[in-house]
Protein backbone atom coordinates (compact mmCIF):
# COMPACT_ATOMS: atom_id res chain seq x y z
CA UNK A 1 0.00 0.00 0.00
CA UNK A 2 1.43 3.31 -0.81
CA UNK A 3 0.42 7.28 0.64
CA UNK A 4 -0.90 7.49 -2.81
CA UNK A 5 -3.39 4.53 -2.46
CA UNK A 6 -4.41 5.44 1.27
CA UNK A 7 -7.61 7.88 -0.90
CA UNK A 8 -10.87 7.26 -0.01
CA UNK A 9 -11.62 3.73 -0.06
CA UNK A 10 -10.53 0.59 0.89
CA UNK A 11 -6.33 1.28 1.24
CA UNK A 12 -7.51 4.28 3.50
CA UNK A 13 -8.78 2.26 6.12
CA UNK A 14 -6.34 -0.44 5.72
CA UNK A 15 -3.58 2.39 6.51
CA UNK A 16 -5.69 3.67 9.48
CA UNK A 17 -5.97 0.00 11.03
CA UNK A 18 -2.42 -0.42 10.40
CA UNK A 19 -1.79 2.97 12.29
CA UNK A 20 -4.30 1.90 15.42
CA UNK A 21 -2.51 -1.19 15.42
CA UNK A 22 1.04 0.64 15.39
CA UNK A 23 -0.37 2.63 18.12
CA UNK A 24 -1.27 -0.20 20.42
CA UNK A 25 2.64 -1.70 19.77
CA UNK A 26 1.72 -4.25 17.20
CA UNK A 27 5.51 -4.43 16.28
CA UNK A 28 4.73 -6.11 12.07
CA UNK A 29 2.18 -2.74 11.82
CA UNK A 30 4.87 -0.30 13.05
CA UNK A 31 7.79 -2.30 10.71
CA UNK A 32 4.75 -1.89 7.62
CA UNK A 33 4.36 1.79 8.39
CA UNK A 34 8.24 2.23 8.18
CA UNK A 35 8.60 0.18 5.22
CA UNK A 36 5.33 2.56 3.73
CA UNK A 37 7.34 5.84 4.88
CA UNK A 38 10.36 5.53 4.53
CA UNK A 39 10.75 6.23 0.60
CA UNK A 40 8.68 9.34 0.95
CA UNK A 41 10.58 11.01 3.88
CA UNK A 42 13.54 9.81 2.41
CA UNK A 43 12.77 11.84 -0.98
CA UNK A 44 11.49 14.94 0.73
CA UNK A 45 14.44 15.02 2.98
CA UNK A 46 17.35 14.05 0.38
CA UNK A 47 15.53 17.03 -1.45
CA UNK A 48 15.89 20.52 1.30
CA UNK A 49 18.51 18.65 2.87
CA UNK A 50 20.79 17.35 0.00
CA UNK A 51 23.92 15.30 0.47
CA UNK A 52 22.46 15.22 4.44
CA UNK A 53 18.79 13.76 3.09
CA UNK A 54 19.31 10.38 4.45
CA UNK A 55 20.54 11.72 7.94
CA UNK A 56 17.43 14.02 8.00
CA UNK A 57 15.38 10.99 6.77
CA UNK A 58 16.50 9.09 10.02
CA UNK A 59 16.05 11.56 12.28
CA UNK A 60 12.38 12.04 10.57
CA UNK A 61 11.46 8.23 11.07
CA UNK A 62 12.75 8.63 14.49
CA UNK A 63 10.47 11.64 15.14
CA UNK A 64 7.81 9.98 13.40
CA UNK A 65 7.88 6.65 15.33
CA UNK A 66 7.81 8.78 19.20
CA UNK A 67 5.37 10.87 18.12
CA UNK A 68 3.38 8.28 16.47
CA UNK A 69 1.15 7.49 20.01
CA UNK A 70 0.10 10.98 19.51
CA UNK A 71 -1.05 11.11 16.25
CA UNK A 72 -5.17 11.21 17.06
CA UNK A 73 -6.25 11.07 13.25
CA UNK A 74 -4.76 8.28 11.49
CA UNK A 75 -6.01 8.99 8.14
CA UNK A 76 -4.11 12.51 8.42
CA UNK A 77 -0.43 10.04 8.70
CA UNK A 78 1.30 11.04 5.16
CA UNK A 79 0.80 14.93 5.83
CA UNK A 80 1.95 14.32 9.34
CA UNK A 81 5.29 12.49 8.68
CA UNK A 82 5.73 14.87 5.34
CA UNK A 83 5.48 17.82 7.61
CA UNK A 84 7.73 16.14 10.71
CA UNK A 85 10.40 15.68 7.37
CA UNK A 86 10.31 18.93 6.13
CA UNK A 87 10.97 20.34 9.31
CA UNK A 88 13.99 17.72 10.36
CA UNK A 89 15.16 18.61 6.72
CA UNK A 90 15.13 21.95 7.05
CA UNK A 91 16.47 21.56 10.72
CA UNK A 92 19.43 19.40 9.42
CA UNK A 93 20.29 21.80 6.48
CA UNK A 94 20.61 24.81 8.63
CA UNK A 95 22.75 22.83 10.84
CA UNK A 96 25.26 21.83 8.17
CA UNK A 97 25.12 24.87 6.55
CA UNK A 98 26.31 26.75 9.22
CA UNK A 99 29.31 24.43 9.61
CA UNK A 100 30.80 24.23 5.79
CA UNK A 101 29.44 23.88 2.97
CA UNK A 102 30.82 19.96 1.79
CA UNK A 103 30.85 18.69 -2.24
CA UNK A 104 27.68 17.41 -3.30
CA UNK A 105 27.03 13.69 -4.23
CA UNK A 106 26.13 13.22 -7.40
CA UNK A 107 22.17 12.08 -7.64
CA UNK A 108 21.49 10.70 -11.36
CA UNK A 109 18.76 11.80 -13.38
CA UNK A 110 16.70 9.46 -15.29
CA UNK A 111 17.75 10.60 -18.48
CA UNK A 112 20.76 13.52 -17.92
CA UNK A 113 23.20 12.85 -15.31
CA UNK A 114 25.02 16.04 -15.78
CA UNK A 115 21.75 18.72 -15.72
CA UNK A 116 20.86 16.32 -12.64
CA UNK A 117 24.41 17.34 -10.87
CA UNK A 118 24.05 20.79 -12.09
CA UNK A 119 20.83 21.62 -10.76
CA UNK A 120 21.51 19.81 -7.08
CA UNK A 121 25.07 22.41 -7.48
CA UNK A 122 22.50 25.16 -7.62
CA UNK A 123 20.16 24.31 -5.30
CA UNK A 124 23.39 23.41 -2.91
CA UNK A 125 23.87 27.50 -3.04
CA UNK A 126 20.19 28.49 -1.87
CA UNK A 127 19.47 28.48 1.35
CA UNK A 128 17.59 25.57 3.06
CA UNK A 129 14.22 27.69 3.49
CA UNK A 130 14.45 28.39 -0.34
CA UNK A 131 15.08 24.90 -1.21
CA UNK A 132 12.23 23.35 0.96
CA UNK A 133 9.54 26.11 -0.46
CA UNK A 134 10.92 25.34 -4.14
CA UNK A 135 10.71 21.43 -2.82
CA UNK A 136 6.94 22.06 -1.73
CA UNK A 137 5.72 23.99 -4.01
CA UNK A 138 7.35 22.77 -6.99
CA UNK A 139 8.12 19.06 -6.87
CA UNK A 140 5.27 17.68 -4.42
CA UNK A 141 2.87 20.37 -5.84
CA UNK A 142 1.31 21.74 -2.77
CA UNK A 143 -0.50 25.18 -2.70
CA UNK A 144 0.58 27.96 -0.73
CA UNK A 145 -1.44 27.75 2.24
CA UNK A 146 -0.35 23.66 2.88
CA UNK A 147 3.59 24.68 2.30
CA UNK A 148 2.62 27.84 4.80
CA UNK A 149 1.34 25.03 7.23
CA UNK A 150 4.25 22.79 6.80
CA UNK A 151 7.03 25.38 6.78
CA UNK A 152 5.20 26.81 10.05
CA UNK A 153 5.19 30.38 8.24
CA UNK A 154 2.36 32.99 7.09
CA UNK A 155 0.97 31.81 3.34
CA UNK A 156 2.34 35.68 1.85
CA UNK A 157 5.81 34.15 3.36
CA UNK A 158 5.89 31.33 1.23
CA UNK A 159 4.69 33.71 -2.00
CA UNK A 160 7.82 35.86 -1.24
CA UNK A 161 10.45 32.85 -0.30
CA UNK A 162 9.02 31.28 -3.54
CA UNK A 163 9.74 34.54 -5.42
CA UNK A 164 13.06 34.85 -3.72
CA UNK A 165 14.28 31.17 -4.25
CA UNK A 166 13.37 31.41 -7.85
CA UNK A 167 15.16 34.59 -8.55
CA UNK A 168 17.94 33.21 -6.48
CA UNK A 169 18.10 30.11 -8.66
CA UNK A 170 18.13 31.96 -12.08
CA UNK A 171 20.79 33.57 -10.62
CA UNK A 172 22.83 30.82 -10.14
CA UNK A 173 22.13 28.54 -12.60
CA UNK A 174 23.40 31.15 -15.06
CA UNK A 175 26.60 31.82 -12.84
Amino acid sequence: MTPDAAAPGEGRHDLERLVRAAQHGDQLAMSDLMDLLAPHVARWCGAIALQNGPDAAQESMIAIFRGLAGLREPAALIGWARAIAIREAVRIAKRERSRAADPLDELPAPNDPLLAVEIRETLARLSPEHRAVLVLRNLEGLDERTASRLLAVAPGTVKSRLARARARFRKEWLR
